[in-house]
């Protein structure tokens, strides 16, 4: 059993994450940023806590004592910046995690920074929707920190390789990707085993990984 802290745990991936965690016996702490609204998350090996995963302090201090950390945070609120918010959670998480002691992260990002067949990035393909690109290179903006920034920090950037399959349920499996497919789906809980996979057993390091 280990334990796992769990940034952004109140949002559809999250609360799978949290649900996987404890399926398999992790003792979990949920950071929100409004414990009040999930107090159904809780459970005897749930504790909720208040948390901004932009604050490194406020990181280093709810990842004390743990032994990984998954981000599943999105942008908070309609007045947040993306590109300020992604860069500053990867700046927290890398200097927090550290000060934590904590030297797995597993990050949840997006499938438009995946290559497509021939190498361009989805959100560079022609035909690519014009209003989704400024919030698909903030997050490139927070993985690029990853990369260059990371230091020791054992980090994983795990995305759908096309999108969430928003009604689908837990099949307990699979498969990896090498390349971006916008059509292909994954359910949350499907999702959540390779959050939970790789967080007990890594098998990618320092990239970024896609699944359906």
């Amino acid at each position: 059993m280990s334990r796992i802290v769990i940034f952004g745990a109140g949002g559809r991936a999250g609360r799978q994450a949290v649900a996987e965690a404890r399926r398999r016996g992790h003792e979990v702490t949920a950071v929100v940023r409004e414990p009040s609204r999930y107090s159904g998350l809780a459970d005897g090996g749930v504790r909720i806590a208040a948390g901004d995963v932009t604050d490194a302090a406020d990181v280093a201090a709810l990842a004390d004592g743990h032994d990984a950390a998954i981000n599943v945070a999105a942008v908070y609120g309609a007045g947040t910046d993306p590109d300020a918010f992604f860069r500053s959670a990867a700046h927290a998480l890398v200097k927090g995690l550290s000060q934590a002691g904590v030297d797995r992260l597993i990050a949840v990002g997006l499938s438009a920074l995946l290559p497509a067949p021939d190498g361009t990035r989805l959100l560079d393909t022609p035909g690519f929707p014009a209003e989704f690109r400024p919030f698909c290179l903030a997050h490139a903006a927070g993985l690029e920190i990853l990369h260059t920034q990371g230091g020791a920090l054992d980090w994983l950037y795990v995305s759908p390789a096309g999108d969430f399959d928003h009604e689908g349920e837990r099949t307990g499996h699979y498969r990896t990707c090498e390349q971006g497919d916008m059509a292909a789906r994954i359910s949350y809980a499907d999702f959540a085993l390779v959050l939970l996979d790789e967080t007990e057993t890594p098998r990618h390091r320092r990239s970024h990984l896609a699944v359906t």
